[in-house]
């Protein structure tokens, strides 16, 4: 039985590192929450990779927390910053006017009103991200703190990056806004490109919101992610390279030596090679597998375990088929 055990466990351990070695990663995090109590309960019915950011000042913002964390789910502040346009804010929302120590206190504050996160995106913020004096007052006051910042690309002139700098904060930054547009077939597209960036670039983060229409969305398709994505939080892309979307996935630009000997012409290929995804990969790399002396020999003893239980504890059976008998003995 122990004998089973073993090659079932390095069997499962192997597939397991091979799994996820190859597979593109995608991180979901669903803002605003603390408003919206139906949808935000449906939303922690999902995968627990599924994270969420939550307002520091809404009236069940202290519910939800404490049900994420109860989940043991990854936990972000939801922190408001000024737009551009002019709009309602929430209460103690930041501005780039704000002096340092005022922008402590806000962040102080939130942090003691959303003790669980370990980390902040923002809230709107297009006027505050794109302020290196407000964000440099942001990263310093998150420095006291074991916080990283989310960015969520409400401009690309944003200064998160640069305003950590000299602090311990890192930096993440979102790829996909998945409901923009409160539309079904919208909402999946966009879901579909978070698919494509994570295995163009080995990870994406898409960013949604507990919408009704996205939390149908999420748990259509959630249920049915491909073999080669794997949800993964937040804080497991800390350690990513940050990847801005002008310019991610492009290949380097090479420029061909020039030669004074006429070389053989390449053969153009006029119509564009199928992608291959890491999924189709693992099919063939299985079924290739599954007739190696090795698997067949492994099959063959599971049979044998499973077929004849007194043989259970007893020495590996040999193969039935002898290679290389040498003469008997008469």
């Amino acid at each position: 039985m122990q004998y089973k055990k073993s090659v079932l466990a390095a069997l499962c351990g192997t597939a397991l590192f091979v799994c996820q070695v190859q597979a593109a990663k995608l991180s979901i995090l669903i803002d605003d929450f603390g408003y919206r109590q139906h949808e935000e309960n449906q939303v922690l019915q999902m995968p627990k990779a599924v994270s969420v950011a939550i307002f520091p000042n809404a009236p069940d913002s202290q519910m939800m927390m404490n049900k994420a964390h109860q989940q043991g789910r990854e936990i972000l502040i939801h922190l408001p910053m000024a737009p551009l346009s002019k709009q309602p804010l929430e209460k103690n929302t930041l501005t780039p006017g704000m002096s340092a120590g005022e922008v402590k206190r806000i962040v102080d504050q939130a942090i003691a009103n959303i003790p669980y996160a370990i980390g902040i995106n923002n809230h709107m913020g297009s006027a505050m991200t794109s302020s290196l004096t407000g964000m440099e007052n942001v990263m310093q006051a998150m420095n006291a703190h074991n916080l990283f910042f989310l960015d969520s690309m409400t401009i690309g002139n944003t200064k998160s990056v640069q305003a950590a700098e000299g602090t311990r904060v890192k930096v993440i930054k979102r790829n996909v806004f998945l409901d923009d547009v409160q539309n079904e077939a919208e909402i999946r597209r966009q879901f579909e490109r978070a698919i494509q960036l994570a295995r163009k670039n080995g990870y994406a983060i898409a960013i949604g919101h507990p919408h009704p229409t996205t939390v149908k969305v999420l748990q259509q398709m959630l249920p049915n992610l491909p073999s080669d994505i794997v949800l993964v939080r937040p804080s497991d892309l800390l350690n990513e390279p940050i990847r801005s979307s002008a310019s991610a996935g492009k290949p380097p630009k090479i420029t061909p030596a020039k030669s004074a000997a006429k070389g053989i012409s390449v053969c153009r290929v006029k119509h564009p090679v199928a992608q291959i995804y890491a999924d189709s990969m693992f099919k063939v790399i299985g079924e290739s597998l599954a007739t190696t002396p090795a698997v067949l020999f492994i099959e063959r003893q599971y049979h044998a375990l499973t077929t004849f239980p007194h043989m259970q504890g007893a020495a590996p059976v040999e193969p039935a088929t002898e290679i290389n008998p040498g003469p008997k003995n008469k």
